[in-house]
């Protein structure tokens, strides 16, 4: 293979594939947490040096063709130099012979595209597999949906809701960073190859808008073309009924390759079905969503999600309130906690500045090596799901002295006991590219949960610690109560999951929006109903 064709094969590839070092056993979840992503820019600054090296081996071998080119170029143009003299034509049989072989061989060539081909080669185990491009794709889809983006603004780099006429900005990034058609065009393949027509053929449109403004040009990186571009969208659009659409994409595919006749086939095809019924021609089709069978609160939930938290405040509900929280603690007498109260029913409150910068990156830095994909209970296994996009890991007290300080401070807020068996260890979760967890339960709702196995009763509490901020998204939205609360920076959230009768509270479905831009940290504090029995008493009423 020519240098020019395998450099355009490795960029393809670092395209498609930005690399996690966590080794073999992370490829196919870079996607699913950010600090993954973000490791994955050492891999590839690697690479950068070597294609750097690459480069002036090249610029060195080039500047050399071209004293070449430039010397053969003047006898070519010199008309008086006669063939006739004897030195001339013996150099010319020995160019011709020779020295364009070894131009053509240059050894120079291969030593350089070697070098740069092994050290790819080096790091190619820590580069994730296709299934982080899909599912970065997914998670554009996904924040596309949740947050009603357009396509278009998304391409440019600008995150919009258009509602009709009206624009609603929803972030506004300091610096814009657009897609390429090559990009649009990767996403909606995805979507193509799943028979999501409905995200597929946005994507696909603006890829051949984008592709038709430049077409003529050829970037080295790029996997696809305008004609790759136009046959998905065209057959896209068949498959989504719209045959009229098909037909003049496919038209266009052969100004640009008239000898492909799978494509004149299928302009045959597509004529043909709008001669027999010429309706259809003039006919709009609605492309519907793909609903998502296990959401069933779908709208609420994304309506709740686009308002990027819409808790009401004590000024608008007189019951709620704020206040400085001691729970009658020795340990928080000289430090009380600033407590706000977010709901009645269920009772939800918001602890602000509940830990300290410091200790919310100690936590993290502790659990970063061991973040693994999260998983959900199903039956009695624990699976990854698409609905919960994220990486977890699970920190002991013992692991470092800020677990325990934690775990009094928790106590003593809540009353609660907090040390395992009656409370789960700390775990720390790092959401991934549009990470979220759709609408979900804390508590167990089947007594076969894996949840019993701790032989300490069902979650009767959970206290979330918001560890990191976000640009925008990534709101906590409890779906039957209708509101939801922003992530606050250093901030923990409290709610009971059972009444006090130990049934478990219908108004505690929650879900975790996706992130549009940024970060999100938070760890989770679990506590069972075993050991507060005389913490938290029960009530013989189903109501209380």
């Amino acid at each position: 293979m020519g240098a020019v064709a395998w450099l355009a094969a490795l960029l393809l590839v670092l395209a498609l594939q930005a690399g996690d070092p966590a080794g073999a056993a992370a490829r196919g979840d870079t996607f699913s947490a950010l600090t993954s992503v973000a490791r994955a820019l050492a891999p590839e600054r690697r690479l950068l040096g070597l294609l750097r090296r690459y480069l002036r081996g090249e610029e060195a071998r080039l500047r050399d063709l071209t004293r070449f080119y430039d010397k053969v170029l003047s006898l070519h143009e010199d008309s008086a130099t006669p063939v006739s003299n004897p030195l001339l034509a013996f150099t010319l049989i020995k160019r011709l012979q020779s020295d364009w072989r070894n131009v053509v061989h240059s050894l120079e060539a291969s030593e350089n595209i070697r070098a740069l081909k092994d050290g790819y080669e080096r790091v190619e185990q820590d580069l994730p597999a296709f299934e982080d491009v899909e599912g970065a794709a997914r998670a554009l889809m996904r924040l596309q949906d949740v947050y009603m983006l357009n396509v278009k603004g998304l391409a440019r780099g600008v995150f919009q809701t258009v509602s009709g006429s009206a624009v609603t900005e929803l972030y506004s990034p300091t610096r814009l960073f657009s897609l390429t058609a090559d990009d649009c065009f990767q996403v909606g393949k995805v979507a193509y190859d799943m028979g999501d027509y409905y995200h597929a053929i946005p994507w696909l449109e603006e890829a051949v808008s984008l592709f038709r403004g430049s077409y003529g040009e050829w970037n080295t990186e790029d996997e696809a073309s305008l004609e790759d571009a136009l046959d998905h969208l065209a057959f896209a659009y068949f498959q989504a009924g719209n045959v009229s659409c098909a037909l003049s994409l496919s038209r266009e595919f052969l100004l640009y390759s008239p000898e492909n006749k799978r494509m004149a086939r299928n302009v045959l095809k597509y004529e043909k079905l709008l001669a027999e019924s010429p309706n259809q021609a003039v006919m709009e089709t609605v492309i519907q969503r793909p609903n998502v069978p296990h959401l069933q609160t779908r709208d609420t939930y994304e309506g709740l999600c686009q308002t990027l938290g819409s808790q009401p405040t004590h000024y608008q509900i007189p019951s709620l309130y704020c206040s400085y929280e001691t729970n009658s603690s020795p340990y928080l007498l000289l430090q009380p906690i600033r407590k706000e109260v977010i709901h009645l029913e269920p009772y939800v409150v918001l602890y602000h500045d509940f830990v300290s910068d410091s200790e919310a990156q100690k936590i993290k830095g502790l659990a970063a090596p061991w973040l693994q994909r999260s998983v959900v209970a199903s039956g009695e296994k624990q699976l990854p799901v698409e609905y919960r996009i994220s990486k977890s890991a699970w920190l002991k007290d013992t692991a470092d002295p800020v677990l325990p300080t934690l775990d009094h401070r928790i106590a003593a807020l809540t009353g609660l006991d907090v040390q395992p068996p009656y409370a789960e260890y700390l775990q720390v979760v790092n959401y991934g590219i549009g990470g979220h967890y759709e609408p979900h339960f804390d508590h167990a709702t089947s007594p076969s949960s894996p949840l019993y196995r701790m032989k300490s009763g069902n979650r009767v509490a959970t206290f979330m610690i918001y560890l990191s901020s976000v640009e925008a998204g990534g709101a906590t939205a409890f779906i039957y109560a209708n509101f939801s609360v922003p992530v606050v920076k250093n901030a923990a959230l409290f709610w009971w999951n059972l009444h006090r009768s130990g049934k478990g509270d219908g108004d505690t479905l929650h879900a975790g929006c996706p992130v549009l831009v940024g970060d999100k940290w938070v760890a989770n504090k679990w506590i069972h109903e075993y050991g507060q029995e005389f913490r938290r008493p029960c009530s013989s009423s189903p109501e209380d």
